[in-house]
């Protein structure tokens, strides 16, 4: 069903309901005698977009993992109400069925297959006992056009990046069709002009009466988009409040438990020597034969800085840092400098041994083996260090990875617990732990706080400036433009593989970032 008919089927415009789509009463869960969710309820009227808000590991995952089927009924305590009705469900298929399509922050695509594919999967309409491909083609691209993602639908999704596979979930839980939909930080990956096309659907969701749960860590998306919002922390709600009713400031404190000064860290860094150049950089697009994705790029990056890389989806920026570290599928050309004299990382051993780190932004896929221990991740790009005759030390191993976790503040019980029993937020600390156990001259972070909490985000910004202050090159290609006008020195920005603009400090502004990220200024 294409976005236009899912939007005409629905009744009324504006629509705004007092009566409970979503009515949760006293929900207990436990996972091996452990209380993960203590006699929480939310109630969440028809028609509202309502966010659902808290550090990694408050409970909020788990909490909608029940309202979406992930859990069966019989595994948890209370009652579940879906517009008047008590339900038990046991599969996500029995949620579909009462309206409830969720979008989980770890994407569920299927690589392989093309995008329309995935959109249609489960759902592929039949013509003549045949699959109705014509109607697949066609219908998906018209919701992708909606969503302003210009990608043929025939390519694989393989092919795609982060941010273009998180819209075409998207798109894909709106052909559904579904009354409530549950979003688990759909714009992590995003940038601005999507995100704001994103934003546009919802309201028009909203208006016709589909009722949003929201999950996200942006607050100023929060509160540009949303109606009402919940906080959940150690597996308790601790609030319910209208949007327009809180500070930004008291919000953060009910999440956390205490005030909170300041999102940034006040420490100065200073700039040393250039460390790394880049010149007259290019990179094949991956998919478009005679294109480059990253095209004529000239940077250069000195100790002790932080320096941001800002633009929109698909302007280069994973691309270019990720084939000059050595670990995209297509090799870059021109020259790069390291301390001076040319070099050519072919891959990432070598890239490690001159001392070049590169967080991904894709930590589970990418970054982590969630299903090893969080000693053998944090090991895993040091094993030299580690190693004695030939054989793992792992008293010293031992040794190294405890005094990172107390540094870094990992929160486990011992570490050799598997990296997949943490938070979003501890995830993250062990592969920046993994990273700085190899004592990089310059650390890539690739999105470093995506699906992160407020809390954690301060920590990781804090380990960020103490590296800096110790000599480190840090590079950060984010999509959170506070966060990029938070913790950069300078900032380079790039628009279709090409560096549009340079900005200081003292220059930095969403207004003038955003006019060289969408092509308006070119330098």
């Amino acid at each position: 069903m294409a976005l236009l008919s899912i939007i005409a089927a629905q009744k009324g415009d504006d629509f705004v309901s007092d009566k409970y789509a979503v009515d949760m009463k006293n929900i207990v869960k436990k996972f091996s005698g452990v209380t993960v969710l203590d006699e929480v309820n939310l109630q969440v009227k028809q028609g509202e977009i309502h966010a659902l808000i808290g550090e990694n590991g408050a409970g909020k995952s788990t909490l909608m993992n029940i309202l979406s089927g992930g859990f069966s009924h019989h595994a948890y305590e209370g009652e579940v109400y879906i517009e008047g009705r008590k339900t038990k469900m046991n599969t996500p298929k029995d949620a579909n069925g009462e309206g409830i399509v969720m979008v989980h922050q770890e994407l569920a695509l299927i690589p392989e297959l093309t995008v329309a594919e995935n959109m249609f999967l489960g759902n592929l309409p039949i013509k003549n006992s045949g699959i109705d491909w014509k109607k697949v083609y066609t219908e998906s691209e018209n919701i992708l056009k909606k969503l302003a993602l210009e990608i043929n639908v025939r390519t694989k999704v393989k092919y795609l990046s982060i941010g273009q596979q998180q819209l075409v979930e998207i798109a894909k839980a709106i052909m559904l069709g579904g009354r409530i939909m549950i979003l688990d930080e759909p714009t992590a990956p995003l940038t601005g002009r999507e995100i704001e096309v994103l934003f546009n659907i919802l309201r028009e969701l909203k208006n016709r009466g589909i009722t949003i749960i929201y999950i996200s860590h942006r607050l100023e998306e929060i509160f540009e988009l949303t109606d009402r919002i919940t906080v959940m922390r150690d597996g308790k709600k601790i609030v319910t409040v209208s949007t327009d009713q809180i500070t930004q400031e008291k919000l953060v404190s009910y999440m956390i438990g205490r005030d909170m000064q300041d999102y940034y860290p006040d420490t100065e860094t200073v700039a040393g020597n250039t460390i790394l150049e880049i010149q007259n950089y290019y990179v094949e697009h991956p998919v478009y034969q005679g294109k480059n994705i990253v095209d004529n790029v000239n940077m250069q990056f000195k100790k002790g800085e932080i320096v941001g890389i800002s633009g929109l989806l698909g302007a280069g920026r994973t691309e270019l840092m990720s084939s000059v570290a050595g670990v995209y599928r297509k090799k870059g050309h021109g020259i790069v400098k390291l301390d001076g004299k040319v070099i050519e990382f072919k891959n990432a051993r070598r890239a490690i041994q001159n001392g070049i780190g590169y967080v991904t932004e894709d930590r589970k896929g990418n970054g982590l083996i969630v299903s090893k221990s969080i000693i053998f991740n944090t090991t895993l790009a040091s094993l030299d260090k580690i190693k004695k005759h030939r054989c793992l030390n792992q008293k010293v191993e031992a040794g190294f990875v405890k005094e990172l976790a107390d540094k870094l503040g990992i929160k486990t019980t011992d570490i050799r617990n598997k990296v997949s029993s943490l938070s979003g937020g501890n995830q993250q600390k062990v592969v920046l732990a993994k990273w700085i156990l190899t004592t990089p001259k310059i650390l890539i972070l690739d999105e470093p706080t995506r699906g992160v909490d407020v809390g954690a985000k301060y920590e990781i910004y804090s380990i960020m400036k103490e590296l800096a202050k110790e000599g480190v090159s840090i590079i950060m290609i984010s999509s959170d433009l506070p966060e990029i006008i938070g913790m950069s020195d300078r900032v380079y920005i790039m628009h279709e593989g090409r560096v549009t603009g340079q900005l200081l400090k003292q220059e930095l502004s969403e207004e003038k970032i955003m006019k060289y990220a969408t092509g308006t200024v070119a330098q």
